[in-house]
């Protein structure tokens, strides 16, 4: 498929560019009527967040002045245009606010570089690529079922940010490009997360504000999970078996990218190495049991991690020293990936800062009352992935907008599962190609690979996602899913 529109899209350094949307943003708050819903604070799936109370919507009167203009001029039950103060700290306090994303990622990055200074990394790679050397195919199949169940099922995705030189890595010695090993790691995790089976983070969390039974309409999820990956695996096949065919197709032909953390020479798989990795696959498991059953976040997440790099140390047999310095190379590498997330929060802040997020949800609900059922369900889908641009965070948008989509479904008639299954594909899928998404961006600076290269790759894909959500959304109305 070809997207003529993209063949000259340049697009400026992701800081630049998200920077840039923050600016725009801030404008709009001067242009876009201001209003704002009620919130309460409710559980849903065992996690308590502040939501919206349906019906509650009221347009605020804008407070114009020069003050506010340049430092913010705050007036009681009037709402203030963002300021030129409040635009430069926008980022500031985006980082702030994910301070505990960008420390989780840092220990990730910091972590998997003391078990890549032992060996292990680079001989279980190796010999996994030995078993299956002729079988490029094959191996990227199998990864990316794995990766995309762990993140269907329990909602995994910053997770996997430093794990893309890895994927790099294999892409390279498969004979494949950088685009490639990518999209092995990056689509298998968006695409399973999208079509979110028990992902806690979405759909569970979706499904206790619409109150509905979570777990729920698990069968319909588990076909249309199958389809995407289908659909997905059969594309990079494809642009694998094309670029092998002929180098020139692509997408960064002529771009030399060395991998400087991986050493190419051949390293036997040793009993060591195999003790490294088997602890870092029991303590992970452990990890996820307690997220699942013990309610632990990222901090205690990061101290598992923790955990996992001073056993790889002693097992490797690196000194305290030389241990500490691997974490601290690992982080180093984290830096422009993990602030990306940082930046990306500065939009939503802005936007709240204005008071005119609540504008833009209340005018496309009210817009969706007057269409029939199957328009207004395909309306959400395209609501959820327009907002997921501003709101990037399936947690954060469901709190958002399932306590207004929920009850709007039973006035046009919809079931409230509809709504859910919504919100999942439009939160899920978009998150493959818009700017504001700090795991994507993170990831595209891993791989060196611009975001207008990428969107080339999957502009096409993207539509074709959206086309079977559409399609299956369609087919849940008529069922009554």
């Amino acid at each position: 498929m070809s997207i003529s529109f993209l063949k000259n899209l340049k697009v400026p350094h992701v800081y630049a560019l998200l920077t840039g949307v923050i600016l725009f943003c801030s404008v709009m708050t001067y242009l876009v009527p201001a209003g704002e819903y009620q919130r309460e604070e409710r559980t849903a799936a065992g996690l308590t967040r502040t939501m919206v109370v349906p019906g509650t919507y009221e347009q605020l009167d804008k407070n114009f002045s020069f003050k506010g203009l340049f430092l913010g001029d705050k007036v009681e039950e009037k709402a203030s245009p963002v300021s030129f103060l409040q635009f430069l700290s926008a980022i500031p306090r985006g980082l702030e606010k994910t301070a505990d994303i960008i420390f989780f990622i840092f220990v990730i990055g910091g972590v998997l570089n003391i078990i890549q200074s032992t060996g292990a990394i680079t001989a279980g790679i190796q010999s996994l690529l030995r078993r299956f050397s002729n079988s490029g195919p094959l191996l990227t199949v199998i990864l990316m079922v794995v990766i995309s169940i762990g993140s269907s099922t329990l909602g995994m995705g910053e997770e996997f940010i430093p794990l893309v030189p890895l994927f790099l890595y294999v892409a390279d010695e498969l004979g494949y490009d950088r685009v490639y090993g990518l999209a092995i790691v990056i689509l298998a995790a968006d695409v399973g997360f999208a079509a979110a089976t028990t992902n806690p983070f979405t759909v569970q969390i979706a499904q206790g504000i619409a109150e509905v039974p979570i777990g729920s309409g698990l069968a319909f999820r588990l076909i249309f999970y199958s389809v995407c990956m289908v659909f997905t695996i059969g594309y990079i096949l494809r642009y694998g078996a094309k670029i092998k065919k002929d180098p020139t197709k692509s997408l960064v032909y002529g771009d030399h990218f060395e991998l400087a953390n991986f050493d190419k020479t051949q390293q036997a798989f040793t009993g060591r190495h195999k003790m490294i990795l088997l602890s870092f696959v029991l303590i992970f498991a452990g990890i996820v049991y307690a997220v699942q059953e013990m309610g632990w976040w990222l901090a205690e997440m990061s101290g598992g991690f923790i955990l996992i790099g001073i056993v790889a140390g002693l097992i490797g047999g690196l000194s305290a020293s030389n241990t500490a310095k691997s974490f601290v190379k690992g982080t180093e590498e984290m830096i422009v990936a993990a602030l990306v997330v940082g930046f990306a929060k500065g939009i939503q802040v802005v936007l709240v800062d204005g008071q005119i997020m609540d504008t833009l949800i209340f005018g496309a609900a009210s817009m969706l009352e007057g269409f029939p059922k199957i328009v207004a369900a395909e309306g959400m889908l395209i609501f959820q992935s327009f907002l997921n641009f501003f709101i990037p965070s399936g947690s954060g948008q469901a709190a958002t907008t399932m306590p207004l989509m929920a009850p709007l479904s039973d006035v046009l008639g919809l079931e409230r599962q509809t709504a859910v299954f919504a919100f999942t594909c439009g939160d899920g899928f978009s998150n493959t190609i818009i700017p504001t998404s700090g795991v994507l961006m993170a990831m595209l600076a891993l791989a060196k690979i611009s975001y207008e290269k990428w969107l080339k790759f999957m502009f096409p894909l993207f539509c074709i996602l959206m086309t079977i959500s559409a399609v299956f959304l369609a087919i849940g109305v008529m069922m009554g899913f």
